[in-house]
């Protein structure tokens, strides 16, 4: 399997020229974090804007793939997708992913489910020091077929750490085989986290919708939705549950979570970034976020800058 990044757009002539790795341009600084390239393989889109990175990721034997990868502050990856699913854990800093169906926000020592051939984009907050997990959707068809951060347990923390330092053709017996197999057991099982906003297929809605996702507000009513609709609360109330699978309720709070971790990471204080999304006081919007993340605002923010115990450096060129 290979993945590639490159900062600048490259050709699809230039592209296609390629036999070798070493052909391309390193003008492009292109990063290679993975081996054994096979050029008749690749599967990628190619980006026309000038800010771009482009990945392009290749089948393996392997059921399990680990990567690891350091993304910089403000980092910005276009609308792309995998032929393998995906498990991505930010180990500092936060990642925002955005589909056709819905955004979802990833705090550090979360993570992200993402299933095979799922476009998405995504946003990072923060150096975020990223741990990602590819399987082999033929090898696992029971997962999940929607996007969904989840809670990472203990076991599944140390598996992960241990996944990435090992060599991407590593051994398919013996002790990588089976980090690998309890990994494919685990990630079954991890919980999942309130931390995603979907968006309605009803095009007055979902407009109300991504405008209040732009500056959510915790008093939001019913009432008034359901006015700016032209609908009554009962049509409005079943509306939004068929369109979402959420009440109004819990839909506003996940929107108002969403836009407080972000501000959280940045460095908003509790109190302002309470305040920002309508919360009479700072301990009601706490009581939600640790409801949700099992800490509290504060507990989180002095969690943002520490890596993960036993977590190793991104693979490197010279690695290979």
């Amino acid at each position: 399997m290979f993945i590639l990044r490159a900062c600048q757009p490259l050709p699809d002539s230039e592209f296609r020229q390629c036999t070798e790795p070493s052909q391309l341009n390193q003008s492009y600084n292109l990063v290679v974090v993975a081996r054994h390239l096979r050029w008749d393989k690749i599967l990628c889109e190619w980006a026309k804007e000038s800010d771009w990175t482009c990945r392009a990721v290749l089948t393996d034997a392997r059921p399990i793939i680990a990567l690891c990868e350091t993304f910089p502050d403000a980092h910005y990856v276009q609308a792309h997708l995998h032929p393998r699913s995906q498990l991505f854990c930010p180990m500092s800093g936060l990642a925002m992913a955005s589909t056709s169906q819905g955004t979802w926000v990833v705090p550090c020592r979360r993570a992200l489910w993402i299933p095979a051939g799922v476009r998405h984009e995504l946003r990072m907050e923060g150096v975020v020091e990223m741990q990602s997990l590819y399987f082999d959707p033929s090898r696992f068809p029971d997962m999940p077929d929607r996007c969904r951060v989840v809670a990472i347990s203990s076991l599944m923390r140390s598996l992960m750490a241990e996944a990435v330092a090992l060599p991407i053709k590593h051994d398919l017996k013996g002790r990588s085989a089976t980090i690998m197999k309890l990994i494919g057991y685990e990630v079954g099982r991890l919980r999942e986290l309130p931390l995603s906003l979907p968006l309605p297929t009803d095009k007055a809605l979902a407009r109300r919708c991504l405008k209040f996702a732009v500056s959510p507000e915790a008093d939001a009513r019913i009432d008034d939705w359901a006015s700016s609709l032209h609908v009554t609360r009962r049509t409005f109330t079943r509306l939004f549950r068929r369109e979402t699978g959420l009440s109004f309720v819990a839909w506003r709070q996940q929107a108002c979570m969403l836009a407080a971790l972000p501000k959280l990471t940045a460095g908003t204080s509790v109190t302002r970034t309470a305040a920002d999304l309508g919360y009479d006081n700072p301990a009601a919007f706490s009581t939600l976020f640790k409801r949700t993340l099992g800490v509290t605002p504060r507990e989180y923010i002095q969690s943002i800058d520490k890596s993960w115990e036993g977590s190793s450096r991104p693979p490197t060129e010279s690695d290979l």
